[in-house]
């Protein structure tokens, strides 16, 4: 199969060249190239598939269903690849859930789906780290609810694997008080706010850790931009972490939560106006590792209450990549390039793969992206529900 006229895009660039594909594998890219079988893209974008290693499912809960659903929705919208959190019900955090999940997971028909192990149990004991391990899961993920003992036994278990610790920042005694950040809107509201340290002094304690015990940290979700000062300085440093950040904390503020606003409800909070800026500046320093579209979708029932009652989350996954186009390259903040690296080639590095090129040899898991076209995006569990969002996704072979 040959792929003609398209703007071919990955980690190194852009170039308008023809890409032949046999058998699923790229052997031949160059100028006016032949082939029996021809699609011409007609100046669409060709890109590696997106990646996003922070992806909920509905209502949290673990099923067969809701894997797959997840899972052609992410294709899509230009994701073939995702990994499941580990905060679900039930938790993947024993070997019977793991072979309940992974069965859920044998058959897809969408993006491939890979499984996080939690290391902390619903009591806060340890859960079987090296047996999950081994057992195929990408990825141990810690709340840093767990106490230090805990968190220096989860450190020894990731040394000893040599994989990536999915972290995510928070303090179990100021999240359970608040339900957004906490600042003048939350006051404005009358609503329990969540303080920024929560997520900050954590990340200190866990960037300590990492340089002790010399392992790898992807800090999930974060929304303080002094957070990303904290990791981006441990980085110069010569300590091996790095830091993930939603698309909806880059383009939202806590203002998004006025009029009780549930689909602003997230978790993290989302940040005030001026840290939400100061997000966007550390993006465009490069300051910013990884994006995710931190999808967590919900039924009705669990949004349409009251704000405190209401869970947390909003869908991200059926727009993925006209989202990612529409409000951070096509605004300018940064290029498609530099997408293709922090929402495909730094999160597959995460958990040891190697994805976000376009070249001879690699495996063609491609999308067709046509930039010109536009739609309005019909997504009632969407923050950006009735926008207009720039670009449309094809798979190749459509």
């Amino acid at each position: 199969m040959l792929i003609s006229n398209a703007i071919v895009c990955d980690v190194n660039g852009e170039r308008e060249v023809d890409v032949r594909i046999e058998d699923g594998v790229v052997v031949e890219i160059g100028k006016n190239l032949k082939d029996k079988e021809s699609i011409d893209a007609k100046g669409a974008y060709l890109l590696p598939s997106l990646v996003d290693t922070n992806v909920k499912l509905l209502d949290s809960t673990l099923n067969a269903k809701n894997i797959q659903d997840v899972s052609d929705a992410a294709k899509k919208a230009g994701i073939g690849h995702i990994v499941l959190n580990a905060d679900s019900t039930p938790a993947i955090d024993n070997e019977v859930v793991l072979e309940f999940a992974q069965h859920g997971t044998s058959k897809l028909s969408g993006a491939k789906v890979d499984l996080m192990l939690n290391a902390l149990k619903e009591d806060s004991s340890l859960s079987n780290i090296a047996i999950l391990l081994k057992k195929g899961v990408v990825a141990p993920y810690m709340s840093t609810i767990a106490k230090n003992n805990l968190a220096i036994k989860i450190a020894e278990y990731v040394q000893m694997y040599d994989v990536t610790l999915f972290c995510k920042a928070e303090d179990n005694s100021l999240i359970n008080a608040g339900v957004m950040l906490d600042g003048d809107v939350s006051s404005k509201l009358g609503l329990a706010g969540i303080p920024e340290l929560s997520e900050v002094l954590h990340v200190s304690r866990m960037i300590e850790i990492a340089r002790y015990f010399k392992i790898k940290i992807l800090f999930k979700a974060i929304a303080s931009s002094r957070s990303v000062e904290l990791i981006s300085r441990a980085k110069k440093e010569g300590v091996t972490v790095s830091c993930e950040v939603s698309i909806h904390h880059l383009i939202n503020s806590d203002e998004a939560c006025e009029d009780f606003n549930t689909l602003a409800k997230l978790n993290p909070p989302l940040a005030s106006h001026e840290d939400m800026l100061a997000l966007q500046e550390a993006l465009k320093k490069g300051d910013i590792d990884v994006l995710t579209t931190l999808h967590q979708a919900n039924s009705p029932v669990n949004k349409e209450v009251a704000f405190y009652d209401a869970s947390y989350g909003c869908e991200g996954l059926n727009s993925a990549l006209s989202l990612y186009y529409t409000k951070l390259v096509k605004s300018g903040m940064i290029s498609m390039s530099t997408l293709i690296e922090l929402a495909c080639k730094n999160p597959a590095a995460s958990i040891g793969l190697s994805a976000g090129v376009i070249e001879l040899g690699v495996k063609a898991d491609f999308v067709l992206f046509c930039t010109q076209e536009t739609t309005t995006l019909l997504d009632s569990g969407s923050l950006y529900n009735h926008q207009e969002l720039s670009g449309v996704v094809s798979m190749l072979g459509e």
